[in-house]
């Protein structure tokens, strides 16, 4: 969870003051900020799922231009089944228990 820090930020020059607001010679709004640490975590993590939403897309791809050849309907979908079991790996995305398959 991040941990937001509350400010008080002028609208007229931009300054921002906190835990409180100044003696009153400047308008201030409430604006709300993050630490450095935990911005750079939440981008490192936003990085790490674009990088597995690409790879999942581009795998994701071959399936739009499947067509099964004339009497190999099951042998490719036995292909196409494995082809999701490792796309869900690449997504790491835990496969549903008995209550949640329905």
């Amino acid at each position: 969870m991040i941990d937001y820090i509350q400010a008080w930020q002028c609208i007229g020059c931009g300054k921002i003051e906190a835990p409180q607001p100044c003696i009153g010679v400047c308008r201030d709004r409430k604006i709300l900020m993050v630490g450095k640490d935990d911005y750079e975590r939440a981008q490192g993590e936003i990085e790490a799922l674009r990088a597995q939403m690409t790879k999942a897309h581009a795998m994701l791809q071959r399936f739009g231009l499947a067509k099964p050849l004339e009497g190999q309907w099951e042998r490719s979908w036995t292909a196409l089944q494995a082809q999701v079991r490792e796309v869900l790996t690449v997504l790491d995305v835990p496969e549903p228990g008995p209550a949640e398959s329905r």
